[in-house]
């Protein structure tokens, strides 16, 4: 039973995470050579990338019967070392959005990690976004492979979302509690090997090659029209062909009003996000910025 520390980053979706990881593939030589264990998923391409954390993901699911799993699989990733996790999908996933719940399965996905790991949670870095650009942002990433209703029937369902980043914050504090939990705007992010400094203090800078491969782009308008006709139509494209698509696309940058707020809803989220802010600077036991 290992009793090493573990540097976790939480994401959150739509802050740079692909980036973030692909700076853990740059620089896993080194970090090895400092003795530090990596862990982060391969899904937007990144090549060393093999991470398969399973944890709850349907409401009223037991986190009981994920425990075993999630530990095997972090311990024979950390091997015994201090271990750097990278996953957005901590708080959950963000299909959960259009039904007006955010993140709904923080707690349980949160208490199935604590469970899993016996040593220490050193830290806990989350960066979080605006909830117009998230909402957005997710709802067009979500559009890439899965029929979706217009955003426009959705906006009544964002706009009286259920909670927001303070509540998630609450439970990466009270259910993981880590050593150290800090919370970074979006805006405030810097480089990737910054932030990767700022989850494992001690790491020299020098050491440490900023990616310079750009990762998961997301798709233009009118690669997103010709997806969701397909999805509409009752098509099943595999991975690649949906790729391919955003790729015959991607020089067709013209808006066309595919997902936008209007400038009265951009004001309400934007005034909502920033008291959400204020909030989170003042919480116990966070560090903000």
């Amino acid at each position: 039973m290992t009793t090493a520390q573990i540097y976790i980053h939480a994401g959150a979706h739509r802050t740079g995470t692909s980036s973030f990881q692909m700076c853990l593939h740059e620089n896993r030589a080194a970090l090895d050579q400092a003795g530090l264990a990596t862990a982060y998923p391969g899904r937007d391409g990144i090549p060393s990338g093999d991470l398969a954390l399973r944890l709850p993901g349907t409401i009223g699911a037991e986190p009981a019967g994920f425990v075993d799993r999630a530990t095997r699989t972090l311990a024979d990733h950390a091997g015994g070392r201090p271990l750097i996790l990278s996953e957005e999908n901590i708080p959950g996933r963000m299909f959960h959005f259009m039904r007006g719940q955010f993140y709904p399965m923080a707690g349980p996905r949160c208490e199935v990690l604590r469970a899993a790991w016996p040593g220490t949670i050193a830290h806990v870095l989350l960066v979080v976004r605006p909830y117009d650009e998230l909402f957005v942002s997710g709802y067009r990433k979500r559009a890439e492979d899965n029929a979706v209703p217009s955003f426009d029937d959705l906006r009544p369902t964002y706009m009286a979302m259920d909670r927001g980043w303070p509540s998630i914050v609450e439970v990466l504090r009270d259910v993981l509690r880590p050593d150290l939990l800090t919370v970074i705007p979006y805006a405030q992010r810097g480089s990737s090997t910054d932030l990767l400094q700022r989850l494992v203090p001690g790491i020299p800078g020098t050491a440490l090659k900023e990616p310079g491969r750009v990762v998961n782009l997301s798709a233009t308008d009118a690669a997103l029209e010709v997806l969701q006709e397909a999805y509409r139509g009752g098509q099943k494209l595999p991975r690649a062909k949906w790729k391919s698509v955003i790729g015959a696309h991607a020089e067709d940058r013209a808006p066309r009003g595919f997902a936008a707020f209007s400038e009265t809803e951009v004001t309400e989220l934007s005034e909502r996000y920033a008291s959400d802010l204020k909030q989170i600077e003042w919480m116990d036991g966070v560090s903000f910025g």
